[in-house]
């Protein structure tokens, strides 16, 4: 076994969570362009932090101007930090035999339960992030209005996707990721939408219906039927509603944080000989305002 087998490992794992498409609906959003400062680093209380810039400065444009000097405007610019979420897998256990050498198709075999759980588990947790908690003006949660489809839920409809334009009318990058059901509602509609939803042609991985891009996902958030966002992670009830959110890309903090191995070596386990291997992961996908997101439920 080379001496090098741990760190090796290590790397594959953070290349593998990094090139993880399974979460489309953030793609295009580029990482934050800010240092990640770990605290606490071996403590129970280990934690990755960043701090990010927020100003609401838009300077005024003026038009033919003929006046000077110019006023000034005073430029309001503040921050705010952010705990990276911390996801963390139980350790598994490896015969040595089974990892002998570094080839990149043993890594991966005895890594995927880790990076697949993973990456599930943050991409869940960051489109239960950017929904809304609760219906206000800045974060409506509107109520799909189509046809009844036999149950008594309202399917999706053309109106509720325009809906969905008119609040992010602000937006410069408006999207929407329909939950499961939602998606299906679109896909029967054929009379409205066709093949809007995959564009055979072109090949768009996101295609846009009344200039909304449109994602889906499987594991939306839940909301209750009084309309409240529900804990990550509830289990659901009956008179649950999986909603679907819709925000403005530009208005997302999207950051990864350092990924760490946790490494036993089976030279310390003489009569069983298992390498054990378990891994901690930081990531964050929150708007930043809260402002330009919403749900339909």
């Amino acid at each position: 076994m080379p001496l090098n087998f741990p760190e090796i490992w290590v790397k594959r794992v953070h290349q593998n969570l990094t090139k993880n498409a399974a979460a489309t609906f953030l793609d295009g959003i580029p990482e934050l362009d800010v240092n990640v400062t770990e605290l606490g680093a071996g403590s129970a209380s280990e934690s990755n932090l960043i701090h990010i810039p927020i100003t609401s400065f838009r300077p005024e444009v003026l038009i033919n101007n003929t006046t000077y000097p110019l006023a000034l405007q005073s430029f309001d610019d503040t921050e705010s930090i952010v705990k990276l979420d911390k996801y963390q897998t139980r350790p598994t256990g490896i015969p040595d035999d089974a990892i002998i050498g570094a080839a990149y198709d043993k890594i991966d075999a005895a890594t995927k339960a880790h990076t697949t759980e993973i990456a599930y588990k943050k991409y869940k947790k960051a489109i239960h992030a950017i929904a809304p908690n609760a219906n206000t003006v800045a974060t409506p949660i509107l109520r799909a209005s189509g046809a009844d489809d036999g149950t008594g839920r309202k399917r999706l409809s053309y109106a509720d996707l325009a809906g969905v334009k008119l609040a992010l009318k602000d937006a410069t990058d408006p999207r929407i990721v329909l939950s499961s059901i939602h998606y299906n509602d679109l896909l029967l509609d054929r009379a409205n939408f066709g093949d809007k939803l995959v564009n055979y042609n072109t090949g768009d991985v996101a295609p846009q219906i009344a200039g909304v891009k449109i994602y889906t996902y499987g594991d939306n958030p839940l909301y209750d039927a009084g309309g409240a966002k529900k804990p990550f992670d509830s289990v659901r009830q009956a008179t649950d509603l999986e909603a679907s959110v819709f925000f403005d890309g530009d208005n997302i903090a999207k950051k990864t944080g350092l990924t760490k191995q946790y490494f036993h070596d089976a030279k310390t386990d003489p009569e069983n000989q298992i390498n054990k291997l378990g891994y901690r992961h930081y990531f964050i996908a929150v708007p930043i305002d809260k402002k330009l997101i919403g749900a339909i439920i």
